[in-house]
């Protein structure tokens, strides 16, 4: 079993920065990666940001020069700021870990208002 507590979700003026964290406990033995994906209202879910354990990252074009993506490997913790938030940013923010397989945090949402 994995555990995760995520935190950080919230209303945000367009312009504002929320600060997403996500700690993975439990049944892991190795973590390759961990990152964020987002699903707005019916929409499908999509890639945000990743981080790998060696410190390698990848953004969606959405949100790149906006968000960035770090991690603590001690804790099993990603975070994510967002800054210059926008309106379509709107979306349940997911933390996935990559270890053996995949696992997915329960999501937070992030409201970004006009």
């Amino acid at each position: 079993q994995v555990q995760f507590v995520e935190s950080g979700g919230g209303l945000v003026q367009a312009g504002g920065s929320l600060r997403l964290s996500c700690a993975a406990s439990g049944s892991i033995s190795r973590i390759n990666a961990m990152g964020w994906y987002h699903q707005a209202p019916e929409k499908q879910r999509e890639p945000v940001a990743a981080i790998t354990i060696g410190g390698s990252t990848n953004y969606a074009d959405s949100v790149k020069g906006r968000f960035t993506i770090s991690r603590d490997n001690a804790k099993n913790t990603v975070y994510l700021q967002m800054n210059s938030l926008k309106p379509e940013d709107t979306a349940v923010y997911y933390c996935f870990v990559i270890g053996l397989r995949e696992y997915w945090g329960q999501g937070t949402q992030v409201t970004v208002s006009s």
